[in-house]
């Protein structure tokens, strides 16, 4: 099998490059962590947890994050109003790779400085 040539490849094509266009965005793998974590999540429940989060940029990353299936919104007609997330099947298929990625960070997290 020859060499591959990266003048004959494009990385928009690749799984790669769709699975990153799915998690990419500053909160999106925290929030499916988040979820990974805790199961169902109420929004003001992960807004205190995640903490530096604003709630408008919650509210857009949640409903992105629905749109591509990874993550199931419920309402319940309440008042006050009632709203859990939690992951689909789709977005619990991404649970190897985020625990992969939290065994990394636990191998190679470095010292803490003095």
């Amino acid at each position: 099998m020859g060499q591959r040539c990266i003048a004959n490849e494009c990385l928009s094509g690749t799984g790669f490059s769709y699975t990153l266009s799915l998690i990419n965005g500053k909160y999106k793998m925290t929030i499916l962590y988040t979820l990974m974590e805790f199961g169902v999540v109420r929004f003001n429940e992960m807004k205190k947890y995640i903490g530096e989060i604003s709630y408008k940029t919650l509210s857009v990353t949640l409903k992105e994050l629905e749109t591509d299936g990874l993550v199931h919104r419920e309402e319940y007609p309440q008042i006050p109003p009632k709203v859990e997330y939690s992951l689909t099947q789709r977005g619990k298929s991404l649970i190897p790779i985020l625990d992969a990625m939290c065994e990394w960070g636990d191998q190679n997290r470095l010292p803490a400085a003095d």
